[in-house]
């Protein structure tokens, strides 16, 4: 006889973990189904963000920026060293134990909030029982067996994308996950995908000695971001010795004796580089395979997303979706508040995720982060908006880190004063971003910001000036 409960989660990512133990917490009964396999075969906890994401990837920035900053800072500071030299074998075991324990700790929250983990496939079948929908699992040693449950989430995540023209042999030609468990620094690398992952990986691959070149198809670098911005970053990558090539359409590959030859296009014709490894970041699709039996009634998008309302609803009774699997950007905590927001809708609580204000991090020297729309989205639905910016040149704290570089934006409605978006790079840019988030989320004005007191000297400041140049009222800086 199959096993009642009140929520299976399929997923147990930034998302589905979440999901999971808010449900519990709201005193139902949980199962998690996860189908996670490290490369040693064994199951873990926290989807791709912990384990080959957003954690392992921080930990090697962390690591690799240091060693970049004994190398050409110390000496500023009046640190003198001699012989700094990397040890890629003790810097990869400490991000394989941050991940572990980070993993680990994922099953120590089940246990504390009742929930049950089964590490194996979850499959939702069709039809539904009185007791709701049913979910086939498959656990790691193939045994099967079906659960019954009120409400399913799924939570599947996403998988790296991979180029019909380049596809994947994880030893020369590379996804994200293998771009972290490298043995040895590439003498030159190659990066296709200029954005959020491909210059994470790529600025912590040049910092460790690699020669680095982006390939990036759009004539636009990060065209997501407020183009000011976009233009700074760029300034700086290259200036770290990032080569990047914008307008390049990569159309093959060749491997021979231990090298790639990528073949692309540009401006200027046909090109081709020659490299030791090819990292493929052109970003990451839904991921799904044997999510649904045919007849599950949940349906998928032309680009493989699951199709969901405002509240993560698939359109199927008691069956929900978030996080990477279904619209939106693909943000761990854009999952982690949908799973949430999502457990507190089946306990019968209110919940509402406000995708407005989701702020945005790119982990490079300087941090990147921005929260709301870009001075080109304003500009094109018609808004009109005034703008303050303040350079962290004329930041005390800023120079006293030797870190003075970069900025911050901030975009305001010129009628209502309401602020419209936040763009940062420079230091602790992705820390600085959690004001501006709560100031939107609170509908502040730039006044607002004028009028809340920052600490001197501290880095915060900078949103402060950036508020009071808003309106030409700025301390430190020349208002022009």
């Amino acid at each position: 006889m199959a096993e009642v409960v009140d929520v299976v989660v399929i997923g147990a990512g930034p998302a589905g973990y979440p999901a999971a133990i808010r449900a519990a917490q709201n005193g139902l009964k949980v199962i998690c189904v996860d189908n996670w396999t490290n490369r040693d075969g064994a199951g873990a906890l926290g989807g791709t963000c912990l384990n080959a994401g957003c954690i392992p990837s921080k930990a090697l920035l962390e690591s690799s920026e240091l060693l970049y900053r004994a190398r050409t800072e110390f000496a500023a500071h009046g640190i003198a060293l001699s012989g700094v030299a990397l040890e890629l074998a003790t810097m990869q075991k400490r991000r394989a134990t941050i991940v572990r324990n980070m993993t680990n700790g994922i099953g120590s929250l089940f246990k504390a909030a009742g929930v049950r983990a089964i590490f194996g496939r979850g499959r939702l079948l069709g039809g539904s029982l009185a007791a709701g929908r049913r979910v086939e699992v498959t656990t790691h040693d193939g045994n099967s067996s079906e659960i019954e449950a009120r409400h399913v989430v799924l939570a599947s995540g996403s998988a790296p994308t991979e180029l019909s023209s380049m596809p994947f042999d994880h030893e020369y030609i590379v996804d994200s996950w293998d771009a972290l468990e490298f043995t040895s620094v590439p003498g030159k690398l190659c990066v296709i995908g200029a954005g959020v992952i491909g210059l994470e990986l790529g600025s912590v691959w040049r910092r460790l000695g690699a020669e680095v070149v982006v390939l990036e198809a759009l004539d636009r670098f990060l065209a997501i971001a407020d183009q000011q911005l976009a233009g700074e970053a760029a300034r700086h990558f290259r200036k770290q010795g990032l080569d990047i090539r914008l307008g390049a359409r990569v159309t093959g590959a060749a491997l021979a004796n231990g090298s790639v030859t990528v073949n692309y296009s540009d401006k200027a014709g046909a090109q081709s580089l020659s490299v030791e490894r090819v990292i493929v970041a052109v970003g990451r699709r839904p991921y799904s395979a044997n999510l649904l039996a045919p007849d599950s009634g949940v349906t998928l998008d032309e680009r493989g997303f699951i199709q969901v309302d405002a509240q993560c609803r698939t359109g199927v009774e008691g069956v929900w979706a978030i996080g990477d699997c279904v619209r939106g950007p693909m943000l761990a905590h854009k999952g982690k508040e949908e799973g949430i927001a999502v457990a507190d809708l089946i306990a019968g609580r209110y919940a509402h995720v406000n995708y407005d204000v989701m702020p945005s991090v790119i982990y490079t020297a300087p941090e990147i982060a921005w929260v709301g729309r870009t001075e080109e989205q304003l500009k094109a639905d018609g808004t009109a908006f005034k703008s303050g910016v303040f350079p962290f040149a004329a930041s005390g704290r800023a120079r006293a880190m030797e870190a003075a570089v970069g900025f911050v934006k901030i975009l305001a409605a010129r009628d209502t004063d309401t602020i419209l978006g936040v763009h940062i790079i420079g230091p602790m840019a992705g820390e600085l971003i959690a004001e501006a988030t709560l100031a939107m989320e609170f509908q502040a004005t730039a006044e607002d910001l004028q009028r809340t007191i920052h600490a001197h000297p501290t880095l915060a400041e900078a949103l402060h000036e950036a508020a009071l140049a808003v309106d030409k009222r700025a301390i430190d800086i020349i208002n022009r």
